[in-house]
Order: C-alpha cells, then structure tokens, then sequence
C-alpha cells in the first residue's frame, strides 16, 4: 500500500469509519527486529474493505520496553484524527503506520502488515493478513475422475484428486504429482503466499508452442489446516478445461 493510499484510508476511517469492525479475544502479537513490538488480547478486525480484515491494536498495548511507538504528525484532512507514526527498535524502524486519536477507530493503530517481520495469532504465524473468521476452507479427497486440458491435450488425469472448497471461491482440484503429464511443465520462479494455505511455488504449461504462465500452482509447506494438499498440483480454472467425471467444468 503506497503512502497516498495509506493517506486516503485514514481520511476515510477517521471521517466515515471502516466497512465493519469486531473485537477479538486471539492473541495478536507483531514480531519485530528480534522483539515483540506489541502483545494484546484486544485486537479488533477492521474490515477496511468487504474482502478480509487487517488487525488493528490498542495503542496501550505497544511495549515501550522493547519498541517506542512515536507519533511524528498529523495526517492532512484528518482534524488531527489520525497521526503519521513511528515504530522503531533501537535504529531500525518503520513509518508505515498510522495512530487513529478521534473518530470511530480512536486508540487503535495501524500496522501495514508487511512492514514487520512476522505476525502471530496466538502461537501460530499468520501470513499476507489475518484470516476472516468468517471464511472457512474445506478439504476432501474425493475419488471422482478429473482431467486437465489445455487446448485439447491432457495435462493431468486421476481418480484421487482433493477438491478444496474455500468461501466464496471456485472449487479448486489438487492433483497427485504422479497423475501429471510433466512434459508440458515448466518450473517458474513466482511464490505467492496465502494466509489459509501458506506459500505456493509455480509452474508454467507449454503446449502446441504456446507458454502460459504462472497457472499451476502447488503447496510444499503448506500450513496445518491445508496439510492434506501438500505436493499436490492445481491449475487455475478458465484457463485450462476442467473434466469432471467426462463432464467440463461450466457446461
């Protein structure tokens, strides 16, 4: 998030509030330059936009013993309701985050999520953003029959795939590494990251000359509650044909 979206968002939560907030009780800490900058059992959820929550913190609960929290100055066209701040350990530090002092959101601090090291929900560590309470992830193995295709030519075909159901998200099919036609694989050096599921390596699909990037995807490490589809391959559906026992996906 650039610093002219970062100024946008806090006129608009100062002056209108965020799309939806909720108190939790998990233990939110931030792991920073070797120290926890702050520890809190009263984190909120702040729904910035409709799409997932950031965690937002008490300004009481940054430690001042391991990491000062510095207010340097107010963010223009908020009437002195949100602050430019500081958060620093010893000479490192980071200005990416905002003290909110009037409006809804008054006593809470903004934390961009990637400008500390590591944030963690009670003892496990979360990724990208917190999860959204109110999105769950299914996994099942199931024993239908699935083939991938792309422009005609099998890229993948089993009896054992996983389908994992996520809200308001396409099924998606992991296949077993021994059930694909690694012919038409090529490695890529893209890695994305997802709260649910952990890091993701990426292949390309060459077929009838043709390269198309980045659309299969797998999990080496993937986080406990997605274990199951660990070296398990998938393609994004609509760019490739998904059969599902003889029948595509869509039709």
């Amino acid at each position: 998030m650039s610093t002219s979206d970062l100024h946008k968002l806090a006129v608009k939560l100062v002056k209108d509030g965020p799309y939806k907030r909720e108190h939790t009780s998990r233990r939110v800490r931030g792991l920073f330059y070797g120290v926890y900058a702050f520890d809190t059992i009263n984190a909120e959820y702040v729904w910035e936009v409709p799409n997932y929550p950031q965690f937002y913190i008490p300004i009481r609960d940054f430690s001042d013993s391991n990491a000062k929290l510095s207010a340097l100055k107010e963010v223009e066209k908020t009437d002195g309701g949100a602050y430019w701040a500081e958060l620093a350990v010893g000479s490192r530090n980071t200005n990416r985050v905002i003290e909110f002092r009037k409006g809804p959101l008054a006593g809470f601090v903004k934390v961009v999520f990637g400008a500390i090291d590591q944030w963690f929900e009670e003892e496990t560590p979360i990724y990208v953003h917190p999860k959204d309470p109110y999105k769950r992830i299914s996994i099942l193995p199931s024993t239908r029959h699935i083939r991938i295709e792309m422009d005609g030519v099998t890229i993948a075909e089993t009896s054992t795939p996983i389908f994992l159901h996520e809200t308001s998200l396409p099924t998606r099919y992991y296949i077993p590494p021994t059930s694909i036609n690694w012919a038409y694989l090529r490695k890529s050096g893209q890695e994305t990251s997802c709260p649910y599921k952990g890091k993701a390596n990426y292949y390309h699909v060459a077929v009838k000359n043709s390269q198309h990037d980045n659309i299969c995807w797998w999990y080496q490490y993937p986080t406990m509650e997605s274990a199951p589809i660990a070296g398990y391959l998938c393609f994004y559906n609509g760019v490739v044909d998904v059969f599902i026992d003889g029948v595509r996906e869509g039709d």
